[in-house]
């Protein structure tokens, strides 16, 4: 948590939460490749080994905000696991949670697909990232 994510109200505010998951996601999964230079290795190398062309894209958030997140100095705590595993798209889930009290504050999943950059068109997943997937599924 930064102290700029604050809002009016004094807690975090709710766009910077979509961008707390997607730090969260970026982290657990690995940048997607030509993003920044090398760092350290994710857990799960799946956004960062896929072929050039093709981008990882989010299909859409769903965001539920079971209580406020209030500003604190030290890391909000966000778990995260696959969820369903499709033909050509799949769910990453999450639960941000307050660092101190424990409390969950918001539960959320991204669907996800990887797409052909140069024609538009979502591609199947590989069964390589299907077996990358699968320890992290609930």
């Amino acid at each position: 948590m930064r102290w700029g994510d604050m809002d009016a109200y004094g807690h975090i505010n709710n766009v910077q939460i979509v961008r707390m998951l997607e730090e969260a996601r970026i982290a657990a999964f690995g940048p997607p490749q030509g993003a920044g230079l090398p760092g350290i290795e994710p857990p799960v190398s799946l956004f960062n080994d896929v072929p050039d062309g093709t981008l990882a894209l989010v299909v859409d958030h769903k965001i539920r905000y079971v209580r406020t997140l209030e500003y604190r100095n030290v890391p909000a705590v966000v778990q995260l696991w696959i969820g369903a595993v499709k033909g050509a798209s799949f769910d990453i889930h999450y639960l941000l949670q307050d660092p101190v009290s424990g409390e969950d504050c918001v539960k959320a999943s991204s669907h996800l697909a990887f797409v052909d950059e140069a024609t538009g068109r979502v591609q199947r997943l590989t069964q390589e990232q299907k077996d990358r997937m699968a320890p992290y599924r609930h």
